[in-house]
């Protein structure tokens, strides 16, 4: 039975203070009445001997000390979930957004979840087809992976997270495969762009978006990617799906636990986040995975804006440690027009080799990919060789180097945000470009791989 107090002692930011409570628990669904009767939800935040500390979703404006009623419900925050749920919209706190009914549940999920035991992990080995080249070409994405995307302001990540949530798919296998979206912090415009992008391609089919927006409580920010990894454990590991997780933006996640985090006068850590950010990204990030003995997969993209485009600020920092690589977006090819404007030297994906070869996309992808690599890293040195010297002072091999780096860029990377891909149409388009530059120059590719598509 719910108990009720009229002990609320004070009231900061997003927070109510509840006096002389007793048997309450970390975490606890509250609700909370204010004078006019309006209910609200919150959750337990913090929890002393006669004190708790309750998190507000909904805000705390209108709220009075004197007049406010607090229930303490006696679970946690659950997401009801069925094979209804796949096509839907939600909002940050699981109602829905799209204007349906509610959710007929077959099961009420804990939204806080856990990690996967690292004992009863399966290791990732099936390739992820994106349908975008410098992905499954330089950085494949594995089925079970945790790959982030580091972006910056004004970088075209949401285009970038739609097309892959449209094109995404197991290749070889006739499998269940779906996607569930989470917006964190976002504007109107954006939230629109993605429903509508997903009804117009019909992407909406097989995916669940859950949607926070910019004018939403903070707090809210905090359940939306906990809300959307609950949904992907019930599609993955009861439904037998393949689910790729797409997360934009953690800043925007991050900044909302760091103001929290200020709001109950915790001592800060790094840039004033909490000390606690690296287990908290932790709990989430590592959700994701296979599992002995499951059909089902959760893959994972987690997208995240870096402040002042600085890889060692502590969210992309700390993203690093626990997910396996990384996809970095670049502001020069931005600059230049390319799209995706993604920067495969600095990029990558610590499972590739895992989840490429025979069987899996083609046996000479681990070689092309190797080679391409090293040659647009030597075009590059080139091209910074030619800002000094000049091209004249380049020898010819040189600007071979320079040629083979300017079309990679302009062939390999730039690719339409409607375009999808194959992965045998990207490791041919690789053959292409490596064809610019003499046989003997090709040292990474075996003997067996020139004859057949060298020489072809």
């Amino acid at each position: 039975m719910a108990k009720e107090y009229l002990t609320v002692t004070n009231i900061v930011g997003p927070l109510i203070i509840v006096e002389k409570i007793s048997d309450v628990k970390y975490n606890e669904l509250v609700e909370i009445e204010d004078a006019t009767g309006h209910r609200r939800r919150g959750t337990v935040l913090d929890v002393s001997t006669n004190q708790a500390v309750v998190q507000v979703f909904e805000g705390t404006v209108g709220l009075d000390v004197n007049r406010s009623r607090v229930r303490f419900l006696g679970r946690s925050q659950e997401l009801p979930v069925s094979e209804e749920i796949i096509g839907r919209v939600f909002d940050g706190s699981g109602e829905p957004r799209d204007g349906g009914p509610r959710i007929i549940a077959r099961k009420m999920l804990d939204i806080n979840g856990s990690p996967i035991n690292p004992e009863a992990r399966d290791y990732p080995s099936e390739f992820i087809q994106t349908g975008i080249s410098a992905i499954d070409g330089m950085n494949p994405l594995v089925r079970g992976q945790k790959l982030p995307i580091f972006s910056g302001s004004g970088l075209p990540h949401p285009q970038i997270a739609a097309q892959i949530a449209r094109q995404a798919k197991v290749l070889g296998k006739e499998e269940k495969f779906a996607v569930v979206f989470a917006a964190m912090g976002i504007t109107f415009e954006e939230a629109n762009f993605f429903i509508e992008d997903f009804r117009r391609t019909g992407a909406l089919e097989r995916a669940v978006l859950f949607l926070n927006l910019a004018n939403e409580p903070a707090i809210e920010r905090i359940a939306t990617p906990r809300l959307a990894l609950t949904c992907a454990e019930y599609l993955a590991f009861d439904l037998d799906m393949h689910v790729l997780v797409i997360l934009v933006d953690m800043t925007f996640y991050a900044e909302a636990l760091r103001e929290i985090s200020a709001a109950r006068k915790e001592i800060p850590g790094r840039r004033g986040y909490p000390g606690y950010l690296y287990t908290d990204l932790a709990t989430m990030y590592e959700r994701a995975g296979r599992i002995k003995g499951k059909k089902g997969s959760i893959t994972m993209i987690p997208i995240l804006t870096m402040p002042d485009d600085d890889k060692t600020h502590p969210i992309p920092d700390l993203t690093g440690y626990i997910t396996e690589g990384q996809i970095i977006l670049s502001r020069e090819l931005h600059r230049s027009g390319i799209y995706p404007p993604i920067d495969v030297l600095p990029s990558l994906s610590r499972l590739k080799d895992k989840g490429i070869g025979a069987d899996k996309t083609r046996e000479d992808h681990a070689d092309v990919l190797n080679q391409l690599f090293a040659c647009y890293a030597r075009g590059k040195e080139a091209r910074e060789l030619a800002l000094i010297l000049g091209e004249a002072a380049l020898t010819d091999l040189d600007q071979l180097y320079l040629k083979f780096a300017e079309r990679f860029e302009n062939e390999f990377v730039r690719q339409g945000e409607l375009e999808a891909r194959g992965i045998t149409e990207t490791i041919d388009i690789g053959w292409e470009l490596l064809r610019l530059l003499p046989e003997k120059e090709l040292k990474r590719i075996r003997p067996e791989y020139l004859e057949k598509y060298y020489r072809a």
